[in-house]
């Protein structure tokens, strides 16, 4: 069997303003996972483009997202840091896997059809497409273990997919070419930590999200703590006082919510927190709720701003961080032409 070094690789749209599920949901486990794997984080801009987006909002929008993760703790010269744009062999293995995925498989994907609606005919070819290039992202690295969120993990099971496919149909020109008996790694998902699904601050069934029309829908990371404070004050919630089991939490979706952000913040267990506010209303426990989330999120708010006046060093860390991502792909990607039977230079 082959066996591939341990790398984590995973990225964020710059679609807007990044919010506190976003941080709880991926970069709190991005930045753990530096002390323990080697880590590619990406800003995948490519990706953004399947839908319209203005072209200067999204340059600003790429580097406020690399402050985000700057900002919240990813170490761009401990991890490579980079935005997918700047390094092409990402195109180029999507295209070598859109002729080895098949039709069906895009077909069956969700979030295809959640994101199209009933208009696919307008959807663009790049939409459809979309996990494609995402199991080129990953594997252009050859990347071991992905963080998702739940709403990825049929893109990242289709990866998956995609790489046995290729391993499988390349077999023998694998181990031609003494590259073992499987090129791609199957890659697995790591879906971590306490609140890998933060939901809505005005309906706990709904996932927190960039395109709720509400802005009290949600805690951007750009909020001041006035703001954050306000948001939490005004989430909803339900006339009954808070549990002191977490049984007690079924069936009160905003109850649920608020708690598991606070146990997420504090770094505790939903239970150890109802154990400290079981049996209270809800005043007393969002007070403590929006000075703990000020407390954790300002500093954050204040790092992205000093980084986002200065976007010639955002460039210059992309940059690097490309470089550094190119080093690791250019190769790989030169073995995948050998493998597939394309005529190279040198």
């Amino acid at each position: 069997m082959a066996t591939f070094k341990p790398l984590v690789f995973s990225g964020m749209q710059p679609s807007g303003d990044l919010h506190l599920g976003n941080y709880l949901g991926a970069l709190v486990n991005w930045v753990a996972m530096q002390e323990t794997h080697d880590c590619i984080y990406c800003v995948v801009d490519m990706h953004a483009i399947t839908v319209w987006q203005d072209p200067k909002a999204l340059q600003k929008a790429i580097r406020e997202v690399t402050a985000a993760y700057i900002a919240a703790g990813i170490d761009p010269k401990r991890s490579i840091l980079f935005n997918q744009s700047q390094v092409h062999e990402h195109a180029e293995l999507a295209w070598v896997f859109n002729c080895i995925a098949r039709m069906g498989w895009m077909s069956r994907m969700t979030q295809f059809k959640d994101k199209a609606g009933k208009d696919k005919e307008n959807a663009s070819l790049g939409l459809f497409a979309y996990p494609s290039l995402m199991a080129a992202d990953i594997l252009a690295y050859r990347a071991t273990h992905v963080p998702v969120g739940e709403d990825q993990k049929q893109h990242l099971e289709l990866t998956r997919d995609i790489a046995i496919k290729f391993n499988n149909d390349y077999a023998e020109r694998i181990a031609e070419l003494g590259l073992g008996d499987a090129f791609f790694p199957v890659t697995e998902p790591v879906i971590m930590g306490p609140a890998t699904r933060v939901m809505s601050l005005r309906d706990g069934t709904k996932k927190m999200s960039k395109s709720d029309p509400s802005d009290y829908s949600r805690i951007a990371l750009t909020d001041d703590a006035d703001t954050i404070a306000q948001k939490i004050r005004k989430a909803r919630t339900d006339p009954e006082a808070l549990p002191s089991e977490e049984a007690g939490l079924k069936g009160r979706a905003e109850a649920d919510n608020l708690v598991g952000i606070f146990a997420a913040l504090a770094g505790r267990t939903k239970a150890d927190v109802l154990a400290e506010f079981g049996g209270g209303q809800f005043s007393g426990f969002k007070t403590a709720l929006a000075d703990l989330s000020v407390a954790k999120l300002s500093p954050i708010t204040s790092e992205m701003k000093r980084l986002v006046a200065d976007p010639g060093e955002i460039d210059r860390i992309l940059a690097d961080g490309a470089a550094r991502a190119r080093a690791i792909a250019r190769p790989v990607m030169d073995q995948v032409k050998d493998i597939v039977g394309f005529v190279r230079g040198g």
